[in-house]
């Protein structure tokens, strides 16, 4: 095991559809391909695995001394304010070794809402889904 690994713990909510999961898959390839050293794992709230309990032992038995929790929400919601806190300190008290350490939700960050706001504003040149 490697010494002071850091690590990143992508958590988003989950959905039945797997199709649901890509866009943050995606973020999670890019972010292991941008930071090899690092160790990222994807996790989810509800309908997938890994959970972020899962996710977070195995970033732990990675070697991880240090992990940046990072929600992938739009918003500080309930899940975000009420759920990840009880999770994460399920995480401490069994991974005290580990010093987690939570972000906001990426939907505070002024670059997301910057992007969302420019795509918005361009959305003539977005495709066009069926509505039915």
């Amino acid at each position: 095991m490697e010494s002071d690994l850091n690590g990143l713990l992508l958590f988003a909510h989950g959905a039945r559809d797997p199709a649901w999961a890509r866009p943050f898959e995606a973020v999670a390839r890019r972010c292991r391909d941008e930071r090899p050293a690092a160790s990222v794992e994807l996790a989810f709230l509800e309908f997938m695995s890994p959970g972020l309990v899962e996710a977070g032992r195995r970033l732990a038995a990675a070697g991880c001394t240090e992990v940046d929790v990072l929600p992938l929400f739009l918003g500080a919601g309930g899940h975000v304010r009420k759920d990840v806190p009880v999770l994460l300190a399920q995480l401490e008290a069994e991974q005290p070794q580990v010093r987690w350490v939570l972000h906001p939700a990426i939907g505070e960050a002024a670059a997301l809402v910057d992007a969302m706001a420019t795509i918005a504003l361009d959305a003539a040149a977005l495709p066009v889904l069926p509505t039915r």
